[in-house]
């Protein structure tokens, strides 16, 4: 099956004739989006970084495409190297689906109580065991994560959830969706994912929210040349 990964490293062998092994920040849930995923790699082209992005480019499918370039110092580490990383998770909250979205957002169909959700997102803030929000694969490294920010707000039909933190845990974002939802359908109440905070037991955090309504949406470095 094609990845973004192999199709990435083919194109930049047709432009530099070097196989190369592309490092990005950080991993993805299957089927997951990124509009702003940051990958780096090695080559003795002497092409700029501009003339990179349009040859890169022209061997892409149409669906992934290089915004920007630059370069780094050669110790750079995207994933190690970076400060912090934004996610946002979009829901359609319509009693029917609208079909231009169905690709990158969730479907609910139940009036969403935003209030109650924003005020359940208080208890995701900070330094926590995040175990109850991740798989057995999450669970078998460290679970704790600090989480920056955590927001809701609504637009029309759709309402989206930005989360931000040092790094995530495999499918955390979408656990934690699953539970909002919940919440914002008075299905839960807010001291439930209370409990899930500070139990930390391994998958207690359900259900998990489908793949296609996140989107990776920025790496932050302290100086990494573009972005600004």
């Amino acid at each position: 099956m094609p990845t973004v990964q192999g199709e990435l490293e083919q194109a930049i062998l047709k432009v530099t004739g070097e196989a190369v092994r592309i490092r990005g920040a950080g991993r993805t849930d299957a089927g997951v989006h990124a509009s702003g995923q940051v990958a780096a790699f090695e080559t003795e082209s002497a092409l700029s970084p501009s003339t990179f992005v349009k040859a890169i480019n022209f061997y892409l499918p149409l669906d992934i495409a290089i915004k920007d370039a630059c370069k780094v110092e050669a110790n750079f580490d995207a994933r190690r190297h970076a400060l912090s990383r934004e996610y946002r998770y979009t829901i359609v909250n319509s009693p029917v689906v609208l079909p231009l979205s169905r690709r990158w957002a969730y479907c609910v169909s139940g009036k969403l109580n935003i209030e109650a959700m924003n005020k359940t997102c208080e208890a995701l803030l900070g330094t926590h065991d995040f175990a109850s929000f991740t798989n057995s694969e999450g669970c078998a490294k460290n679970t704790v994560r600090t989480v920056f920010g955590a927001e809701l707000h609504r637009k029309d039909s759709f309402v989206v959830f930005d989360i931000s933190a040092i790094g995530f845990l495999p499918q955390q974002v979408r656990r934690t969706v699953g539970c909002l939802i919940k919440i914002g359908l008075g299905e839960m109440g807010v001291e439930e994912l209370d409990r899930m905070v500070i139990s930390a037991r391994a998958g207690m955090a359900k259900p998990t929210a489908p793949p296609h309504g996140l989107c990776m949406m920025k790496v932050n470095y302290s100086n990494i040349g573009f972005g600004k």
